[in-house]
């Protein structure tokens, strides 16, 4: 009970910063985002030394500042940022005999992983849409928490996350769901059904961005990526289906409902 408090605590405090943080947007957005992904990437990095992985984590943090600099200054587009980073892991191969394929492999798939697909929350700042992302992803994690709770009994992915059930993961998508239709009419976005249709895909994405995250806590054996937030780990924690579900409600905004 302890530990569900403390959970409900800092998931209230979280929430309420979050909105501060949303609402003030611009530079205070950015920086926001930027300041998660370095954590994000000290995560990432101490679970892969787990497994004998050494991502070049100074090259690492320069394509996390990068993409910080790109979200703030259009004149430096991420796909200069990207090359950067790809040519500099590949010439630190050449450079240090104790750099691996796989070493600078697992450096990019951070950036990417990272503070890329963080970064396109930032891309929706100033729109009602930036909310999309919150509703639908914590949306899904709240619903499947407690649909998995009440009802669950049949797991969905035993091997990588034991406490996850099929029941729960349809909770998390009528969760998705109820509070994006609830959010549609009130702001009158439209129309109804590309947002029902989005708030189902985004649900599902956000819950493989889950299993991914757990995945690899799995195979670098540890049980949270951190300890930032008391209750719920770490910030790949708590924001892992969040990373997952960003880009596409961008992209589908800007593509099939702008």
């Amino acid at each position: 009970m302890k530990e569900f408090s403390k959970r409900v605590v800092t998931g209230i405090v979280g929430v309420l910063l979050l909105i501060l943080i949303v609402q003030k947007g611009e530079f205070y957005l950015a920086t926001s985002i930027f300041i998660l992904s370095l954590i994000g990437l000290w995560e990432f990095y101490n679970a892969l030394k787990n497994i004998n992985i050494k991502p070049v984590e100074t090259i690492g943090y320069l394509g996390a500042i990068g993409i910080f600099i790109s979200s703030v200054n259009s004149y430096f587009p991420i796909s200069a940022i990207l090359t950067f980073v790809t040519l500099t892991l590949l010439i630190s191969l050449v450079l240090n005999k104790d750099t691996t394929l796989q070493d600078i492999s697992a450096t990019l798939l951070s950036i990417v992983y990272i503070p890329f697909l963080f970064s396109h929350i930032y891309y929706l700042d100033g729109t009602k849409y930036i909310w999309l992302i919150f509703i639908m992803g914590f949306g899904t994690d709240t619903f499947a928490y407690i649909f998995g709770h009440l009802f669950g009994k049949n797991k969905l992915a035993p091997k990588i996350s034991p406490n996850k059930t099929i029941e729960g993961s349809f909770g998390g998508i009528i969760g998705s769901l109820v509070f994006t239709v609830i959010f549609s009419l009130y702001f009158e976005l439209e129309p109804l059904w590309k947002l029902v249709f989005l708030a189902i895909v985004v649900s599902i994405l956000s819950q493989i961005g889950d299993l991914v995250a757990s995945r690899i806590k799995r195979l670098a054996r540890i049980k949270d990526y951190g300890f930032i937030m008391p209750g719920h780990g770490g910030v790949l924690d708590r924001f892992d289906s969040i990373i997952f579900c960003a880009p596409l409600i961008y992209y589908y905004v800007t593509y099939f409902l702008n």
